[in-house]
């Protein structure tokens, strides 16, 4: 697999802010707080954390705990949306990062109330962060992470692949689904660092948001081919699924190399956008190289 410069470093700073975010948590359900360090702690690849870290800590000058709140917050998301979709009325899945899902370790309802529970808890981690951000760029930041969660954003995403399994949907029709099904949350990572730094400027966060968008749709694309050329182990759920779900995937629709190539274009306009930025882009550029190479 390919490497990120400091990819442990993020991967253990988080690990950090997540367990201390549920241990914190009193005793009043133990049941459903289990469930939810269950789903938020056994594993993963912690790729949007790091992406609040890289981004914010780009610009110099970032409140750090702001970043931990921002990088805890968008990682509550991404657990929470897992959880939902591996539930038997979404994806019925059984196996995630190579456990049982929540549902199957736990119960169904136990799982529903998870992932409820963690989405709410990542807007407490930002709304009720204290330092040197004001209350207006925290309400910023609400509202980025509240657009990319819901109907605008991965929840209507979510809608929309499930409205085209089974169907021939175009080349237009499965990108948008993508930009915001998965590609939504992976652009709020990205402008959630940047808001934690005091010497963003707009230019910059629109230059961070063209490389997200890239990235974003590169990261659908590895994991289409990923769903066909990795086996269940290496991937840590089950392989072939979209397959036996009839979903839409650009393997399917461009074929395996076509799909490759639009990986490597999606790569290209990732490094054209941090050209525009007049600070040391190395993680970023790094991560951008990791998306389309990594093999899980």
């Amino acid at each position: 697999m390919a490497s990120i410069p400091l990819q442990q470093h993020y991967q253990e700073r988080i690990a950090r802010v997540l367990t201390e975010a549920i241990q914190s948590l009193d005793e009043l359900a133990p049941e459903l707080k289990a469930a939810m360090e269950y789903g938020l702690l056994q594993g993963g690849k912690r790729v949007r954390p790091m992406l609040v870290y890289a981004s914010g800590e780009l610009l110099g000058q970032a409140d750090t705990a702001a970043l931990d709140a921002a990088a805890a917050a968008v990682e509550c998301i991404h657990a929470y949306s897992l959880i939902h979709d591996d539930l038997p009325a979404m994806d019925d899945d059984d196996l995630r990062r190579g456990q049982p899902t929540v549902h199957k370790a736990f119960s169904e309802a136990t799982a529903i109330l998870a992932g409820d529970a963690l989405q709410t808890l990542a807007f407490e981690l930002i709304s009720s962060h204290q330092g040197s951000l004001g209350a207006d760029r925290r309400l910023r930041m609400v509202q980025e992470l509240a657009r990319a969660s819901g109907y605008g954003g991965m929840c209507g995403g979510q809608a929309l692949d499930m409205m085209s399994e089974g169907k021939a949907i175009d080349r237009a029709t499965l990108e948008r689904l993508h930009r915001h099904k998965t590609g939504a949350l992976i652009r709020a990572a990205v402008r959630l660092g940047a808001l934690c730094a005091d010497n963003m400027e707009e230019t910059h966060l629109t230059a961070l948001s063209h490389y997200a968008d890239a990235i974003g749709l590169a990261f659908q694309v590895q994991d289409d081919i990923l769903d066909i050329t990795a086996d269940t182990q290496t991937l840590g759920k089950t392989q072939g699924k979209d397959l036996v779900q009839q979903k839409s995937t650009y393997p399917a629709l461009l074929g395996l190399d076509g799909a490759r190539r639009l990986a490597d274009e999606l790569h290209q306009q990732a490094l054209s956008a941090l050209a525009d930025i007049p600070y040391p882009t190395q993680t970023l550029e790094a991560f951008a190289h990791y998306i389309v190479k990594r093999d899980y």
